[in-house]
């Protein structure tokens, strides 16, 4: 079976996974994430990628990005991807593949789905039960998006800056975000779309980029629609 192309829309941006061969650890200590989190910088800027929102977690990654070109986002992963397995490699004295096969991305749609994205992320680790609360975890953008702790490397996105006029009022609005539970239509369909490389968005978002793009956002089997009947009555 042929693989679906890489899905892009200009100024949209992607939610993006790359998970550990066999679930097994891409990261063992602090100095691992860190090494990573100085690769990712480095790559985004030379391809051109605006990191929005990350989580690193101990056999995955998640990073929310709006690419400036098609090709941004591929180039950035291979990069991150060739440099982090040969610092891994060398500090583990180990060889081969450390990333199962290709990461995985979704298109989203920013009116619907962007934030709730950022909260998908980054709440990550509270999930998995690492941790009580999103604060609580080192490695995620948590800390720069609800605190306004310098990570260099984010760029907030428009729909972040809009939660307020200043850096402190957007802070505070992004916290009160996390107060309320992510509906679990929502972390399917994230889900869903990001394993199956569809568009994340509506209706209407899907049909708007098929026709621009020519090519199929989702197959016949999607569901998760927000403005569909069965996502209201599923949701409450």
């Amino acid at each position: 079976m042929a693989r679906r192309p890489r899905l892009y829309l200009p100024g949209y941006p992607l939610h993006i996974i790359q998970r550990g061969n066999n679930r097994d650890a891409c990261f063992r200590d602090d100095s691992d994430y860190k090494a990573y989190l100085h690769f990712m910088r480095e790559a985004a800027e030379q391809y051109g990628v605006s990191i929005h929102a990350f989580v690193l977690m101990t056999n995955h990654v998640h990073i929310l990005a709006t690419p400036s070109s098609e090709e941004s986002v591929s180039r950035m992963m291979q990069s991150i991807g060739r440099r982090y397995v040969q610092y891994f490699n060398h500090i583990y004295s180990r060889t081969g593949t450390l990333w199962e096969g290709r990461y995985k991305s979704t298109l989203v749609d920013t009116d619907n789905y962007l934030l709730t994205v950022y909260r998908y992320i980054e709440l990550n680790p509270v999930r998995a039960g690492m941790v009580k609360h999103a604060a609580d975890y080192s490695w995620s953008s948590y800390c720069h998006n609800a605190a306004g702790v310098e990570i260099q490397m984010l760029t907030p996105h428009d729909s972040y800056i809009a939660l307020g006029k200043n850096s402190e009022l957007r802070a505070s609005a992004y916290r009160k975000l996390f107060q309320t539970h992510i509906p679990d239509m929502d972390v399917e369909a994230i889900r869903l779309a990001t394993n199956k490389s569809w568009v994340l968005g509506s209706e209407k978002f899907i049909e708007q980029f098929e026709r621009r793009m020519g090519i199929a956002g989702k197959t016949a089997e999607h569901g998760g629609d927000r403005k569909s009947k069965g996502y209201k009555n599923q949701r409450h």
